[in-house]
C-alpha cells in the first residue's frame, strides 16, 4: 500500500486524476520485491478510502504514454482529453476519428487513429456520423 501512495503522491494530495502517473503492477512489484502475481491479487480484492471517496486499489494503475513534452501520461488522461474535444464538437458536424487525432495533436498528445477508435469505443462515444444531429 505504501509503495503505491508513494508513487501517486501527488495525487493523494488534492485529488486531481491529471496527477494520477502511469503505473502498473511491475512498478510496484518492483518497489516492493513481491512477484506481479501477488501483487494483482492484492488490489484486485483491496479499497481505500480517501478525502475523496472509495476507491478499488486497481483503480490507481494504468498504461502511460508520453506526450509531446516527453512527459508521461496516463491513459485516463487521455481519456479525459478525448471526451472534452468531443463534447466541445460542432454537433451538426461531428469529428471523425482523424480530425479527433489532429485535435489531440493540438493539445499535445500524438495518438494513432486506431488509439483513439479504442478509446471512442471504451468511453461509448458512437462514430462520427452516429453523433451527428441535425
Amino acid at each position: 500500500m505504501q509503495a503505491i501512495l508513494d508513487f501517486q503522491h501527488d495525487y493523494f494530495l488534492d485529488g486531481d486524476e491529471a496527477h494520477l502517473k502511469p503505473m502498473v503492477l511491475k512498478d510496484i512489484a518492483e518497489k516492493t520485491g513481491f512477484d506481479i502475481s501477488t501483487i494483482s491479487r492484492v488490489v484486485n480484492s483491496k479499497y481505500i478510502e480517501t478525502h475523496f471517496g472509495i476507491f478499488p486499489l486497481k483503480y490507481f494503475f494504468s498504461e502511460g504514454m508520453e506526450n509531446k513534452e516527453g512527459d508521461e501520461v496516463s491513459t485516463r488522461e487521455l481519456k479525459k482529453a478525448l471526451q472534452e474535444c468531443v463534447d466541445a464538437e460542432d454537433k451538426k458536424k461531428p469529428l471523425t476519428d482523424e480530425q479527433l487525432v489532429e485535435e489531440m495533436g493540438k493539445r499535445g498528445y500524438k495518438v494513432a487513429r486506431r488509439t483513439i477508435a479504442k478509446y471512442r469505443g471504451q468511453l461509448g462515444i458512437p462514430l462520427a456520423r452516429w453523433r451527428k444531429q441535425l
